[in-house]
């Protein structure tokens, strides 16, 4: 057949060689079993399984758009203060935030990466940011304090802190204020404003939203509660209505009156931190359910609380929750448990008369960590000095959640503040300090089990808090420093007697002056200023009051020997603080040590409570001498003592009802 084939070509073409012939039929081979395996692949294909989802994409639309110029930028570093933080904070404070310039007054020091390399060009893109009044009073959360003259400044920085929690995700703010009658200002206040917050914050805008018909879809929601000794919540559920928001509070202020007029009602107990962890129980259950909301805890008080016992457990609850606490407070007096409320009758038909009630709102450390001692030659009413911070408890719970504490007070200012200086329904306070230099002094935020094996690891911190407990819990009587000569029995029956009260105290400030002594060798050992401050400035004054008291018993006791007038008029001894120590090389040692201590303190811990306690001590000398003067005590004794009747004023109005103090 080939042979045919081969004719018929040679025939048809002339040529001799057939197209098959060389390597065209190996060609022909190979397409054949290549075109086999293609249809072999091609049917395997059909039975792998494969993802049937498609991805549709599409190069965006060039628009041209014309920007409007950026008016506003935003600083990573959050001011500490928003406007004045005052009642008028918003109106009449300096410009605080950041400001936009072309040309930074603050030089950024940037680390090259190498020192020989090839140059490399940086890319900045964020803003640069200055401001016409530096200020360094930059909020850091947990600091414990930040101070301000009214609660409405404190509300305008938490709606800032609100604002940036939307910015994430969608926020519960719960609001817990105390029903308490001396916090009735306070809350008046905050209800006033709370049209202009939810305006910010655009509660207002969203109501008429029908994007946000449901609660759910809101992005701020709002429940209002309130505490005494137990804890009452005003908002059935978390609501995104201004109107229930403000019925809530109606509610709250309503309460607070009734109880207020009708003290029976009254428990006299503030139990926050049980409130605390109430509201956080019940809302915590926001933070995992769709749709997932932050949520915050804004405290309104005026007190330390009355169930410290329940601080480790709202602590953690939050902590665990990630439910940061906020508390709108009163500054804690510095080592001090009560501070004096200065209380005047609402009701002008009764006596105005101020009257100054204590009040628990303090300390500001777990345990007491100053000494009480009176100070020499004052009339000590023992004026209560701002700590820096505010309660322990409460600031431990904005610390350890993330929160901020806020310490109101309207007389926060420079200088000494009389009483008659301060605001009714406020605290008195003598006098403020520096928070940037306090926040060096920051309390250790611990539990009380951490707290105490840190005592057990310094001996001069557990004689530090030892020695203050001996001290709280004893009295310090002052001294009798005048002695009028009537005869020489009388003085020396004065002289005794005044003896035996230095017998009295002598034996209590010795107690003080050997605990603070076991401590003293790890004194060296102390690196926080706080407990620094806190041991030299108690030692000193122990050893100051011991020099004191011992000398004054043995100046009594040479009195008791006989002492002559150098001047025949004069009827009155006066014993004098004296710079002076002339009863014992002991004392003198003692004396010299105590001076030492003190100015230490006023040294290394300037504008602080430490400082200013230890200048006013030194203020006054550590020895005593026999001065002589004229009092008159013959003409006093003929005239029966001096204390005759005033004469009656005519048409003098009735002094007006005095009622008694409500629980505050």
């Amino acid at each position: 057949m080939t042979e045919r084939l081969r004719n018929w070509w040679m025939a048809y073409t002339g040529s001799d060689e057939l197209p098959l012939d060389g390597e065209s039929a190996s060609w022909l081979v190979s397409l054949g079993v290549h075109l086999m395996v293609l249809v072999l692949l091609a049917t395997v294909a059909f039975f792998i399984p494969t993802n049937n989802d498609y991805l549709l994409t599409s190069l965006p639309l060039e628009v041209d758009e014309q920007l409007l110029p950026e008016e506003v930028h935003f600083a990573e570093l959050t001011p500490m203060e928003i406007g004045a933080l005052g009642s008028e904070s918003v109106t009449n404070a300096e410009a605080a935030a950041p400001e936009f310039d072309e040309v930074s007054e603050v030089l950024n020091n940037l680390e090259p990466v190498s020192l020989v390399s090839e140059l490399q060009a940086m890319n900045v893109e964020i803003p640069v940011l200055t401001a016409p009044n530096v200020n360094e009073n930059l909020l850091v959360k947990g600091t414990g304090n930040v101070g301000t003259s009214a609660a409405v400044g404190a509300v305008d920085r938490i709606t800032n802190e609100i604002l940036l929690s939307l910015e994430q995700r969608p926020t519960l703010v719960v609001w817990l204020f105390d029903e308490s009658g001396s916090l009735q200002p306070q809350r008046k206040a905050i209800a006033k404003r709370f049209d202009r917050i939810y305006e910010e914050l655009g509660v207002v805008e969203a109501a008429g939203n029908p994007a946000f018909k449901h609660d759910d879809d809101k992005p701020l929601l709002t429940s209002v509660a309130s505490f005494e000794a137990n804890t009452t919540l005003h908002t059935k559920k978390p609501t995104g209505e201004l109107g229930e928001i403000q019925a809530a509070m109606q509610a709250i202020e309503a309460k607070a009156a009734m109880v207020y007029q009708n003290q029976d009602q009254a428990t006299g107990r503030e139990n926050v931190f049980d409130a605390v962890g109430q509201v956080a129980g019940e809302f915590r259950k926001y933070r995992t359910k769709a749709p997932q909301r932050n949520v915050m805890i804004v405290v309104f008080t005026d007190e330390a609380g009355n169930d410290f016992e329940n601080v480790d457990a709202a602590v953690e609850l939050c902590k665990r929750s990630a439910i940061p606490v906020y508390v709108v407070g009163v500054p804690a007096p510095f080592g001090r448990r009560e501070a004096l409320v200065k209380y005047v009758d609402p009701d002008p038909s009764y006596n105005q008369t101020p009257r100054f009630v204590p009040v628990d709102q303090g300390p500001e450390s777990l345990m007491p960590e100053r000494i009480k001692l009176r100070f020499l030659g004052r009339n000590d009413r023992d004026d209560r000095l701002e700590s820096g911070f505010g309660p322990f408890a409460l600031s431990r719970l904005t610390y350890e959640t993330g929160g901020i504490y806020f310490s109101v007070h309207p007389n926060r200012r420079q200088g000494y503040i009389s009483r008659n200086q301060t605001d009714a329904m406020t605290t008195h306070i003598s006098q403020f300090f520096d928070p940037l230099v306090m926040r060096n002094y920051r309390p250790d935020y611990i539990t009380e089990s951490e707290y105490r094996r840190r005592l057990a690891a310094n001996l001069a911190k557990a004689a530090l808090v030892q020695a203050a407990n001996d001290s709280w819990t004893e009295s310090m009587e002052d001294i009798r420093l005048r002695f009028p000569k009537v005869d020489e029995a009388a003085l020396a029956r004065d002289l005794s007697t005044a003896q035996r009260t230095a017998a009295k105290l002598e034996p209590k400030i010795a107690r003080l002056v050997s605990t603070l002594k076991q401590g003293e060798k790890d004194r060296p050992k102390i690196t926080e200023p706080r407990w620094q401050a806190g041991f030299d400035l108690a030692i000193g004054r122990a050893l100051a009051a011991k020099v004191r008291t011992e000398g004054y018993n043995s100046m009594l006791a040479e009195a008791k020997q006989g002492m002559k007038f150098k001047n025949e008029k004069n009827d009155t001894w006066v014993l004098a603080a004296s710079d002076k120590v002339t009863t014992g090389s002991v004392l003198s040692k003692d004396a010299d040590l105590a001076r030492l201590y003190l100015e230490r303190v006023v040294q290394d811990h300037d504008d602080t409570p430490w400082a200013l306690l230890a200048r006013r001590e030194l203020e006054s000398p550590f020895g005593w001498e026999w001065r002589e003067t004229f009092t008159n005590v013959a003409g006093r004794q003929n005239q029966g003592g001096g204390n005759r009747r005033p004469p009656r004023m005519e048409n003098v109005p009735p002094k007006k009802p005095t009622r008694p103090v409500p629980k505050l």
